[in-house]
């Protein structure tokens, strides 16, 4: 896809903050730092669209960016970062949880996990949530560089036994730092915005 335009548009707590606009929607789901403001700005190709934090767990909010005013794409609140409090964890879950099923605009759910780990129990739950909304799932497997060649079938197999995914769903070794997989997840994203 050809970038001409690339603006967060906001960040929002509520639906009623949500922008208001028709554009299809892509959200991007995963554990804290597991690289999704990476992975935005791999996407548009920029630096400093999404910023990405320092610290695990900051983000409290859903970002907002458009992409050519024709894609929207949403950033939730990453999970399982264990030093916040249990109360801000639910108040993230409902957050995530009344976007992902309210949001009529919603296409398809980015769901990232670290291609150096096996996904964890809160992987587990946020792909089985996926599944009982009915929503369509991109599994982007991130840091694809950190690990050699030799060693990505063997990775991919993990995942996918470990998210108990079927073998019809895919699973995009994606590195924003080496730009790998951006095309692949580009064509994803289209196939499942107009499909």
């Amino acid at each position: 896809m050809i970038i001409k335009k690339a603006e967060h548009v906001i960040s929002a707590v509520q639906p009623s903050q949500y922008p208001n606009t028709m554009f299809p929607e892509i959200a991007l789901a995963g554990r804290s730092n597991v690289g999704k403001s990476s992975l935005v700005n791999a996407l548009v190709n920029r630096k400093n669209l999404a910023r990405v934090g320092n610290t695990p767990g900051k983000t409290r909010v859903i970002n907002f960016y458009n992409i050519n005013d024709s894609i929207m794409v949403s950033d939730l609140p990453g999970y399982g970062y264990a030093r916040v409090s249990k109360a801000e964890r639910e108040s993230w879950g409902i957050l995530c949880e009344t976007y992902l099923k309210t949001r009529k605009q919603l296409k398809a759910i980015i769901m990232l996990v670290d291609i150096r780990h096996e996904p964890t129990p809160d992987d587990q739950i946020m792909v089985g949530y996926i599944r009982r909304l009915g929503r369509k799932l991109i599994v982007v497997a991130n840091k694809a560089d950190k690990i050699g060649r030799s060693g990505m079938k063997e990775r991919i197999d993990l995942i996918r036994t470990a998210l108990d995914l079927d073998e019809g769903t895919e699973i995009l070794p994606f590195s924003a730092l080496k730009k790998t997989g951006v095309e692949a997840l580009w064509q994803k994203i289209e196939e499942a915005l107009w499909s």
